[in-house]
């Protein structure tokens, strides 16, 4: 009796205590409050100075974006929007960067914030006015488009025989659907935001590229304001796959990845990057290096003598070589030996002296 009596008080005090802590598991965690008052003022460039208009950007809502319903089918691109949603970055922290990107990011987003205020003030009234050079819409490298809601290209500065036409079509480089993406972002809940793509002009290369778009309305008409940003100017992405590997005979083959000296640009940086690779059974010639370098092993296994001191190398390992050092690379194992090479400074065809055997 006295079990029976212990084991129903242990079950009311158990129901007592699930009624006061119920509903705890359910409730919305508090959401930051919204950026008020975001004014264009007169200190800005180009259309931020031209407009004296209250921005509030709504941030209430979460910024992770809704999975599309549709299911995929195999006509669909190869390239498509990340299946695992990203949230965008924190509005308040983004204003303390201090980079040449940072702040014309933030030019490019005041313009076509403000154009879009006068696009909602006045209509297309302001169409004749953004396609004349050297307004505040069309100077230099810059521009502000316009399409309709549908794709329809109504203002484009830079090359005004595209407007009239249907621009939902247009994809990158890489063959992503960028029309599309354009009209989904200035349709989305927070109705603005930035789309990063491969682009190719002519006979070019490919280059990346940013496109701010932001929504706009106009009695009935609807409107997609947008702006580049070449982010050639300001970063370097290259992928391995688009860099050709050295095929000389006794050389490591490596393919670089990145070096300042063999790039048109004004870079703040002086080392440069090499994808370097050994087959089983293959070693690299003993070759001197002027500069120092730093060795990261991405896979396999193998010996790297040093000024003769053989180091066992392995996955994530590194290795610094003092400069002037001769050094030799064999590959022990079954597979493909894939390192980094770095060089401090960017290395150049002077830098490696390549040595003979004696036999």
């Amino acid at each position: 009796m006295d079990l029976i009596k212990i084991a129903c008080i242990m079950l009311a005090v158990a129901f007592f205590l699930g009624i006061l802590t119920s509903g705890d598991k359910d409730e919305t965690p508090a959401i930051s409050t919204e950026l008020e008052n975001e004014t264009v003022n007169s200190n800005a460039s180009g259309v931020a100075g031209m407009a004296q208009a209250e921005e509030k950007t709504a941030i209430s809502e979460p910024a992770i974006s809704e999975p599309a319903i549709s299911e995929p089918t195999v006509s669909e691109p190869a390239i498509s929007e990340p299946a695992v949603s990203v949230p965008a970055p924190d509005p308040v922290i983004l204003e303390k960067g201090e980079s040449q990107l940072a702040g014309e990011r933030k030019n490019i987003e005041s313009k076509v914030r403000a154009t879009v205020r006068l696009i909602e003030a006045q209509g297309e009234q302001l169409f004749p006015s953004m396609r004349k050079e050297g307004s505040p819409w069309f100077q230099d490298n810059f521009c502000i488009f316009v399409w309709t809601e549908n794709g329809t290209q109504v203002v484009c500065p830079s090359n005004q025989s595209l407007e009239g036409k249907d621009m939902k079509g247009l994809v990158d480089a890489d063959g992503k659907p960028i029309g599309e993406f354009f009209i989904e972002t200035a349709k989305s809940k927070k109705g603005e935001g930035w789309i990063e793509y491969n682009w190719k002009e002519n006979n070019s290369e490919p280059f990346r590229k940013c496109t701010f778009v932001k929504k706009a309305s106009y009695g009935e008409k609807t409107y997609l304001v947008g702006a580049d940003l070449y982010l050639e100017n300001y970063i370097v992405c290259r992928n391995l796959e688009g860099c050709k590997y050295t095929e000389e005979p006794g050389k490591l083959q490596t393919s670089e990845l990145f070096n300042p000296l063999n790039l048109n640009r004004n870079l703040d940086i002086n080392c440069s990057i090499a994808h370097s690779i050994v087959e089983p059974g293959k070693n690299v010639a003993p070759h001197m290096v002027k500069n120092p370098e730093i060795h990261y092993i991405l896979e396999g296994q193998g010996l790297l003598y040093i000024d003769g001191i053989p180091i066992e190398i392995h996955p994530d390992q590194l290795i610094y070589i003092p400069a002037g050092s001769v050094q030799d690379t064999y590959n022990t194992g079954n597979t493909t030996l894939r390192f980094l090479i770095i060089d401090q400074p960017a290395k150049s065809e002077n830098s490696t002296e390549m040595l003979e055997l004696n036999r």
